[in-house]
């Protein structure tokens, strides 16, 4: 899709609009509500990366077998990744972790922890600005880049794969893709432990959405993410779901 002629094609129609206001204000306003609409859409597909809209995302798979599922965390490491490895540890299961390249260099012993562990690790951009759906082609993929810089120079590990900071994937993160030539991994139950207080609904809106080849998104950073990975994990073990990492799933090179 051209995103770049659409969009000029919606300005011209409404400035043409604008130009026949005088002589039919029902088109006008159709106009106006078309603009408004495709503005909605593209907001929406931008922001949600399982939509697979302008770049194709690994979000779940159904073919696995043995009940597989993988665990995702995003954001760390920080000390309360430490945690969660006890706990992953604890039932003997795998994990994947997209990390955040100042956190990478702010604690390079806990990322080095996670490799040692046998988890998997995943490009998550140098700072997880907010303003992500805002920078151009070539901050994003300064943002790729130096993540994975200090990845290569902390862990010895070349990254190959991409987790967009919240979901957002437009033609701009398109075209750094093209170019860095990471594969995106993205999710397809997000269980909302960054913004939710209870964990128990947070579990729960796990538990009742979750099947075989699912990706799970928790954060490492978040402490309420410890007691509800256990509680999941018991969920799992109960119920013969195999815990594994990204690239097991969906049998994919986790590096260069």
């Amino acid at each position: 899709m051209n995103y770049k002629l659409i969009n000029n094609i919606v300005v011209f129609l409404f400035f043409l609009g604008v130009l026949l206001v005088s002589f039919n204000i029902a088109f006008f306003w159709l106009l106006l509500g078309f603009a408004a609409g495709y503005l909605l859409f593209l907001l929406i597909v931008s922001t949600n990366v399982q939509f697979n809209f302008f770049v194709k995302a690994f979000n779940n798979n159904r073919f696995v077998s043995d009940k597989k599922i993988a665990i995702t965390f995003d954001d760390g490491p920080v000390e309360n990744t430490l945690r969660i490895l006890e706990i992953l540890e604890k039932y003997q299961v795998k994990a994947s972790f997209f990390c955040i390249g100042k956190n990478i260099e702010e604690n390079p012993d806990i990322f080095k922890k996670i490799l040692e562990n046998g988890h998997f690790v995943g490009n998550h951009t140098y700072s997880h600005t907010r303003k992500m759906g805002f920078l151009s082609s070539s901050k994003i993929l300064e943002e790729i880049r130096r993540c994975d810089e200090i990845a290569e120079k902390t862990g010895w590990v070349k990254l190959r794969t991409f987790r967009p900071p919240f979901g957002i994937i437009n033609p701009k993160t398109k075209r750094a893709l093209e170019i860095s030539g990471h594969k995106v991994i993205g999710w397809n139950v997000r269980s909302y432990d960054a913004i939710l207080s209870s964990k128990t609904y947070i579990l729960k809106r796990i538990l009742k959405k979750v099947r075989l080849g699912d990706v799970i998104l928790l954060h490492d950073n978040n402490s309420a993410s410890v007691e509800i990975l256990e509680q999941l994990l018991v969920f799992l073990q109960d119920n013969n779901y195999s815990p594994v990492r990204v690239d097991d799933l969906f049998q994919i090179d986790a590096y260069y």
